[in-house]
Formats: C-alpha cells, sequence, structure tokens
C-alpha cells in the first residue's frame, strides 16, 4: 500500500529527473518573513538550538530577542508583537481604556488566539491516537485517526455543506475516548461553524488504525482539513485563509511540508487559489479523491472556520474605538512574504490612488471618468483604475492592492484588498451602502485610516434599488458623487498617507503641508 505522500513524491520525482542531490531541511527553514523569526525561535527551542549551533545559518541575528506574539503565557505587554490604538470611544462597552483595549486583544488579535489555546481539551487519548478540541470542536487536533467515507458513494452533489458524511462508527482512534466530554462540545454544531459533525461519532478502534491495516489510504504528512466558505468572493474566501493562519499559531507549525485537505468531493477552483502556496508545497487534496475508503491521518488538524459565532473575521463584534490587531499586521506580512509581492517606490513620492471600477449590474459609479479626471488634477498623485476581476491573476491583483496608499472602492469584497495595503495606507469606502461595520471594522483590524461618504445630500443614487426580494436596498443599485466632496475627502486620505511616519521613514520626507480644512478641494 502506497500512501499518499508516497504517490505524490513518485509523481514529483518522475517530472523533476535532472535533479541531481536534495537540499537538507533544518528546523529553521520554515520561510517565515525575517522579522517573525524570533518569535518562531522563541516558540520553537529546537529550531533556535539548531541555527545557534550551524553556521550557515542565516537567521542568528533573530535569536535570543525577549520577544513574544502575545498569547504565551509569560509573554509581557514590552515583548508582545503588537499593541493596540484605542483613541476613540468605546460607546458604552466598557468603562476603562485598559477594559478597551483587552477586550479588542481578545476580540481580534493574538488574544484570541490565547483564549482557544486555554480552551484545548482532551477528548480521546491513553493509547496510540489522540482526539483535543478548543470549546464546541471550533479547532481539534488527531493523531492517527481513521475516517471512513463509504457513505460518499451514494451521496448526491453538492455535498459541501452536509453534516452527514459521517455516521456512527466512521471515525476513530485507538483511545480512551470521553464521551460526555465530546457531546458536551455539541452546542455549535453547523457547516462552517465547528466541527462537531464530523466528530460526534468518533469511537475507540480496537487496535492501532495504521499499523494494524484498518486503511485504503494512509495520510502521513501533517494535514489541515478545511470546510471553506464561498470561493468565487474575496472576504468570505478570506475568512478561510485567515483562519488557517490563526490556526497555525494555535498549532505552533508553519512549515509547508504538509497536506491541505478540503472537505468536498468537487475540485478546488478559485481565482485565489494562488494563496494556497504561502501554506503548502503539495496539490491540494480533497474528498473525492477519496470515496468510498477508509482513510487514515496520521497527524490531523482542524482549523478554525470562517463562519464561527463570535469568530474572525466574519461575525466578530468588535469594541468601538480601537485599531490595529498584531494577528492581522502579521498575516499580511506573511501572505506577502511567502508569494514574493515586492513593495514598489512610489516616483517623486506620489500618493498611489487606486480605484476599484465594477462590472456588476449594482453598486457602479455612474461618473466614474468625472471622478477619475479630478484625480489626475492632484498633482502629489498618480492614479489607476482597475477592475479585480478573475482575468486579472490574482498574484497581480496583490501586487495592486500592495501599491497602493489609497485604494478607493464601492462596498464589496475588492475592498478585502485593504488586508494587503501597506501600514500607511487608507480605504475609502466611497459610500458603503447602508452596511456600516463589515469594512470599517475590517479596516481597524488591519490597522488603516478609513473614510467613507459623509454627506447624503451629495450623492446621488440612480433609483431606490431592486432587491430580489426585500424591495428597494441600497446594495441594489449605482451612484453618482459629487466631485468636490470627493474629492475634498481624498486630500483627507492623502494627507494621512503623506504625513504617516512609515511612508515619510520609507521615503525620506517631513512633514507633509497642513492638513486640508473642511472646504478644500
Amino acid at each position: 500500500m502506497l500512501s499518499v505522500s508516497s504517490v505524490l513524491m513518485l509523481i514529483q520525482t518522475i517530472s523533476n529527473l535532472k535533479i541531481e542531490s536534495f537540499a537538507v531541511v533544518m528546523p529553521y527553514d520554515v520561510d517565515l518573513p525575517p522579522e517573525h523569526m524570533a518569535f518562531y525561535f522563541n516558540n520553537n527551542p529546537l529550531a533556535a538550538d539548531a541555527c545557534r549551533k550551524n553556521d550557515d545559518c542565516p537567521y542568528k541575528k533573530h535569536l535570543d530577542k525577549k520577544v513574544c506574539w502575545g498569547y504565551e503565557e509569560t509573554c509581557t505587554e514590552e515583548a508582545k508583537y503588537s499593541d493596540p490604538v484605542c483613541q476613540g470611544d468605546s460607546k458604552g462597552w466598557v468603562k476603562s481604556k485598559k477594559e478597551q483595549k483587552e477586550m479588542f486583544f481578545k476580540q481580534g488579535d493574538f488574544g484570541y488566539i490565547k483564549e482557544r489555546k486555554q480552551e484545548m481539551k482532551v477528548l480521546c487519548n491513553e493509547g496510540d491516537s489522540l482526539l483535543e478540541c478548543t470549546t464546541y470542536t471550533r479547532f481539534c487536533r488527531a493523531k492517527n485517526i481513521m475516517f471512513d467515507f463509504n457513505k460518499l458513494l451514494d451521496m448526491p452533489e453538492p455535498m459541501r455543506y452536509r453534516e452527514d458524511v459521517i455516521g456512527e462508527g466512521q471515525v476513530g482512534g485507538h483511545c480512551t475516548l470521553d464521551k460526555k466530554r465530546l457531546k458536551n462540545e455539541g452546542h455549535h454544531k453547523s457547516p462552517l461553524q465547528s466541527w462537531f459533525a464530523e466528530l460526534e461519532h468518533f469511537i475507540e478502534l480496537p487496535g492501532h488504525p495504521i499499523k494494524e491495516q484498518m486503511c485504503d489510504a494512509i495520510i502521513d504528512r501533517p494535514t489541515f482539513i478545511l470546510k471553506l466558505d464561498a470561493t468565487v468572493n474575496m472576504y468570505h474566501h478570506f475568512c478561510d485563509f485567515f483562519n488557517l493562519y490563526a490556526s497555525l499559531h494555535l498549532n505552533n507549525t508553519f512549515s509547508k511540508d504538509v497536506y491541505i485537505f478540503i472537505w468536498d468531493t468537487i475540485p478546488y477552483r478559485s481565482n485565489f487559489g494562488i494563496t494556497w502556496k504561502a501554506f503548502t508545497n503539495f496539490p491540494l487534496l480533497n474528498l473525492g479523491q477519496f470515496k468510498g475508503q477508509k482513510v487514515c491521518f496520521m497527524d490531523a488538524v482542524f482549523p478554525l472556520l470562517p463562519r464561527m459565532i463570535f469568530g474572525m473575521y466574519y461575525n466578530m463584534p468588535l469594541v468601538p474605538g480601537c485599531q490595529g490587531s498584531g494577528l492581522f499586521h502579521a498575516f499580511n506580512r506573511h501572505i506577502i512574504h511567502r508569494l514574493g509581492i515586492k513593495q514598489q517606490r512610489s516616483s517623486e513620492n506620489k500618493v498611489r490612488i487606486t480605484l476599484l471600477t465594477r462590472s456588476t449590474q449594482y453598486r457602479r459609479i455612474l461618473n466614474e471618468d468625472e471622478l477619475i479626471k479630478a484625480l489626475e488634477k492632484i498633482p502629489e498623485c498618480t492614479v489607476k483604475k482597475v477592475n479585480f476581476n478573475g482575468r486579472i491573476p490574482f498574484i497581480e491583483q496583490l501586487e495592486i492592492s500592495h501599491n497602493s496608499d489609497v485604494l478607493i472602492g464601492m462596498h464589496g469584497a475588492g475592498l478585502t484588498h485593504m488586508l494587503f495595503q501597506p501600514d500607511w495606507a487608507v480605504i475609502f469606502e466611497i459610500f458603503n451602502c447602508e452596511d456600516e461595520n463589515c469594512y470599517r471594522d475590517l479596516a481597524r483590524l488591519r490597522g488603516l485610516k478609513y473614510i467613507t461618504w459623509e454627506k447624503r445630500d451629495k450623492l446621488f443614487p440612480e433609483d431606490k434599488g431592486h432587491h430580489p426580494t426585500l424591495g428597494a436596498h441600497a446594495k441594489f443599485t449605482n451612484y453618482a458623487f459629487d466631485v468636490h466632496e470627493f474629492v475634498r475627502l481624498v486630500n483627507i486620505a492623502v494627507y494621512h498617507v503623506k504625513n504617516h511616519p512609515v511612508f515619510q521613514n520609507k521615503h525620506n520626507i517631513t512633514n507633509s503641508k497642513s492638513p486640508p480644512s473642511h472646504t478644500e478641494l
């Protein structure tokens, strides 16, 4: 019997016959941004020791630094990755600035990871297998477990969000199961909120499932099993990627020598698929490859899910008045580094403005050309109009967004590109279509300045909107905007960028002109 890794290795070897030798992989070769290596070493002492003893280790300057992400039990305020800024009013959520900052850290920063780590409970152990999960089985880890995918043979498509893929006795391990504890974790049972549907029928197997050859296939590399949200929508699909990244921290593993196993029988297709290269060196696996088989996983992780109750970032309650999540900042650096996206210096230190145009039926800017002409008259800016559709490879989209100092667009998933803008950037949601918190909160998490339309009397909808079932709706029409008001708001964005200390340091410039007045064009 060949394991999955053996088959993939055979294919890779055949296609790379010219390779004459294999590089030795050291425990510190994890392809992290250099600025993250000190944090990695402090949580992985064996990797740090290997680097210390190897004269060729390129990360020696990152050894023995007193830094931490923020979820370690011994992490101090002074040493943690970052500290949120809470200059705004909490609007009654808490009684003090200290509580406000603590709440933001727990809701949308590494404090969320710390709480999940503290929740971990062992559900099955004292044997050759292991199953442990956080509360409500929102994140789980397993060793040497078996899944029986026999029901998939007769299950009609689509099955992505079905909760009956695994029946009684079709998942288990050689360990002692705490049945009561497992049963008590089912309160959040839902396709994208927990792993309870996949694990509730866990049983005690009579022997080691791999050693006693209970399986038709063995997956012998560490494997992250994922249930995905809408892969056609950047906002929702990046909930998948973001929660996978958060799960790397929960599991303290950052290697790309892992499999990604999609809990779906239909092969994965998405314009955003290049992002998987930030997490794995291998082709994606899926349920459809194992219909009717019993599959053993030697090391499996069931990551945080995209639509958890009080999860990240969909369904996330976020205390007002704070911004700047270290976890979101680290995600930015992780993806940008592993996909090789470079920051380009703007010509003559000009502010780079990108306006997102839409070819959809609704939420188009009716006087877009007029607004572009007005932007082109601002001497300290360069202007680009783009349509982030499937015809532009996603890697090119990331290069554009990472080099956009001001990103302007209507309410819509394209604004999720703010996750990859530089730290000094501004996101201008030209109109939020009466969904006030969605992208404003995402901007707060990313630590960017957020601007949206302020004067409704200078906003001109095409009509009242035509939702298929709800009638008049702000998201289902198109809009024109007063040019002078638009330029006034853009000037606020430009001022912010040019006076941001990171932008100034990168471009070797001093403070810009005074803030634009309320009426400045």
